[in-house]
């Protein structure tokens, strides 16, 4: 693809065919103006929304206060007052992106909205609320998010056949995805049968990228081999070119060809997560790798920014002949990867996640809704109040601080001295991410003005070196004892640390120098540096403790 000069990639980007759009809305970019700027300078034509962002939105700045305090004095309920925020915010941005949307034919110029989460096993709910917010929001340029479960695939199909732009979203699985192509074509038929036009329906179909990569790699940390590590950081690209073959396939079937005939519009694929989560990979890889044209990638913010500055094309477009994407898939399965397993573990878990980001944010407006009207006036106490919590935090983080330094000299030790081979690799790229969480601690204490106790580092330096005088049998040798003893020290730091990012994700509800969305990256890490210390630990108890006579009994 040629980059026309002075353009900028995110320019480039566009101009091979590709709709930019953000995955972020908050009252803070409609207020500012800063929408209308990603429109003007980062080409963005469309922006997606969900629980999450919603949550973190809310987190960030005053502008909802008001609002949600004369909704608590009305006595609304807490899901009358998420539907009034959001379907307001949303209703907004359709409002900046409505001369988007009239240039390019109703085709891009979309905001998102997503249904409840939790109704996402009741598809008649599902297709009444999409209803509720498509009457609420009011504007042609509404995209109505509904999570791609099997009753999600019922309602998809009627809501569209009322003549309601759907955004079909959590779609992992290659299968699935030719169910929501299935559900969108009988939804056109039906609106055909009932007389509606067909080109004012629009829909996407949004294929998450970068959570593939997070689950199909650390399976592979856990096997170990040499085989396996060469296949990491892979998984996402491959599948979503599959996913954008099965998409040619349907444009070329006869079904798809007389709706196209009737008007009907493409339903164009959607790359979302597009978010690296291993920082050891490219941080614009998910957009480069999927620059196909007539598909939309949905990036967050620090996504865009990075694409923006350093983004880059691929020299030939990716093309739906790219052999290479089945046969990585298979490779996986040879070397004992069940990519089905992976994709249902996926939209199970993005699930749970959407219904607790719904709690969160049902939780943060219940509380603002009832906050004293007084509340901001702070007393002398008050303030002392705060001066003590902020010592307290001090203590607190440098605390956590002296225990990741300590930690990682444990990891890096664990790793060299390991006895068995596929752990030390393991343990290597784990210390790699323990030195990262570390500087990431950090630069959040940095933020929040404060600053590290080097003696307390220091400590925690001396206290690993300290702890290799353990009771484990041997005093200044390694026991058969060590590689399970030091597994479960390093278990219970990351859980530890895991604890730490929960704690600072409760604050950033409140304090908008915490970045949320980052601590939740942290904690997602966390928990899968959790799962792989466990792995390990059960593979060093089985190797030290369990006895000849009970391996055999259990594998004849």
């Amino acid at each position: 693809m040629s980059v026309p000069a002075g353009s900028g990639p995110l320019a480039a980007l566009s101009a091979a065919g590709v709709s930019v759009w953000l995955d972020d809305l908050s009252r803070e970019l409609l207020a500012d103006g800063e929408l209308q700027k990603l429109i003007t300078d980062k080409h963005v034509v469309g922006v997606t929304t969900n629980p999450t962002i919603f949550a973190s939105a809310l987190s960030k700045g005053d502008r909802y206060n008001e609002q949600l305090r004369r909704l608590g004095v009305e006595g609304n309920s807490v899901d009358d007052a998420v539907f009034a925020l959001t379907t307001d915010d949303v209703r907004d941005g359709c409002d900046v992106f409505a001369p988007v949307h009239e240039r390019t034919g109703g085709v891009d110029g979309r905001v998102s909205l997503e249904v409840d989460p939790r109704l996402a096993q009741d598809a008649d709910a599902t297709a009444a609320m999409a209803r509720r917010l498509w009457e609420a929001v009011g504007r042609p340029n509404l995209f109505i998010k509904i999570p791609a479960t099997r009753k999600g695939l019922k309602a998809i199909t009627a809501v569209i056949a009322e003549g309601i732009s759907v955004n079909v979203t959590l779609i992992f699985s290659l299968e699935r995805y030719r169910e929501v192509m299935d559900a969108y074509q009988s939804g056109l038929e039906q609106a055909r049968e009932a007389g509606r036009d067909l080109a004012d329906i629009h829909s996407v179909a949004s294929f998450f990228i970068s959570r593939v990569d997070t689950e199909v790699d650390h399976r592979l940390n856990a096997i170990g081999t040499n085989e396996a590590q060469v296949l990491k950081g892979k998984a996402a690209i491959a599948n979503a070119r599959l996913a954008y073959q099965a998409f040619e396939q349907t444009l070329a079937e006869p079904r798809w060809q007389r709706l196209a005939a009737a008007g009907a519009r493409v339903q164009r694929p959607l790359w979302a997560s597009t978010g690296v989560k291993d920082p050891s990979y490219p941080d614009t890889m998910y957009v480069s790798e999927l620059a196909i044209a007539g598909t939309v990638n949905t990036m967050p913010g620090t996504t865009l920014e990075a694409f923006a500055d350093h983004g880059t094309l691929p020299a030939f477009a990716p093309t739906a002949a790219d052999r290479a994407a089945a046969a990585h898939l298979k490779a996986l399965e040879d070397v004992g990867v069940d990519f089905g397993d992976i994709t249902n573990t996926l939209e199970h878990e993005g699930l749970t996640k959407f219904e607790d980001s719904w709690r969160d944010l049902g939780e943060s407006v219940g509380r603002e809704m009832h906050a004293e009207a007084d509340g901001a006036n702070r007393t002398g106490t008050n303030a002392a109040d705060d001066a003590e919590k902020t010592r307290l935090l001090a203590i607190y983080l440098n605390d956590h601080y002296a225990g990741a330094t300590g930690g990682l000299e444990l990891f890096r030790r664990a790793a060299q001295a390991s006895t068995d081979a596929a752990g030390g690799t393991a343990l290597a790229d784990l210390a790699q991410q323990v030195e990262e969480d570390r500087d990431a601690l950090a630069r959040i204490m940095t933020d929040l003005g404060v600053p590290t106790s080097q003696s307390k580092a220091a400590m925690g330096w001396l206290a690993e070196k300290a702890g290799r005088l353990k009771p484990n049998g041997h005093i200044l040798t390694r026991s058969p004892l060590s590689d399970l003893l030091e597994t479960e020290s390093m278990l219970l730091g990351v859980l530890g640390k895991a604890a730490c990012w929960r704690t600072l994700r409760i604050l950033a509800e409140s304090d908008d120098r915490l970045p949320a969305d980052h601590l939740d990256t942290l904690l997602e890490r966390a928990e899968q540096q959790s799962a792989t210390l466990e792995e390990l630990r059960s593979a060093a108890a089985s190797r030290t403790l369990s006895s000849e006579d009970h391996k055999l009994a259990r594998h004849p």
